[in-house]
Order: structure tokens, then sequence, then C-alpha cells
């Protein structure tokens, strides 16, 4: 089923998720679910954009930590002004993790 999380916010939290509840038709927990899977899903991306940006691995891995295509994550990369860092060794790795 899952995991019960609970928390605290602030009154303005709990106004917008009241107006996004009203304006959706959804009950609070469905809407914070959904933020929370939006929020986890842009912080993966901002995580291995800062991970390629520093060298640390390559755009596929990025990619690949990110749960999304390397498509997108070029597309990210680009809308973030982070160069291309892609050398043959980079190519060869990520064939030899295809594998």
């Amino acid at each position: 089923m899952g995991a019960t999380i609970t928390t605290r916010v602030s009154d303005n939290i709990a106004q917008e998720i009241k107006i996004i509840s009203n304006t959706e038709h959804l009950d609070k927990s469905a809407v914070v679910r959904r933020l929370l899977v939006d929020a986890i899903r842009r912080w993966r991306i901002e995580n291995a954009l800062k991970q390629y940006a520093k060298g640390r691995i390559t755009l596929w891995k990025a990619a690949e930590n990110a749960r999304i295509s390397l498509r997108e994550m070029i597309e990210c990369a680009s809308q973030k002004d982070i160069s291309f860092q892609y050398t043959v060794d980079d190519l060869k790795k990520d064939f030899e993790e295809l594998k």
C-alpha cells in the first residue's frame, strides 16, 4: 500500500493545497501525493544535472539517475545552459553500460 508520512505545513501552503484540491476535484492527500511526485522528479533531474555539470557522470548516466530518457536529459541540460561534455571515452562507457 505505501507508507504514511505526517508533516506540518504553513497556513499558506495548506491554503494552496485546498485551492488545488477544490480546483482539481481531488482530495487533499491526492494533491499532496501528486505534488511530491513532481517535486521528487524535479529533484532527481536537478541532482543529476549538477553531477553532470561537475563532470562526475556522463549525460547518459545523468539520464539514468534521473529516470528520464537521454533525449529529455539533453533538453534539460540545454534549458539550464549546461555545456555538452561528451567525449569518445564517454561514448565507449555508455556502450559498455548498455551491454
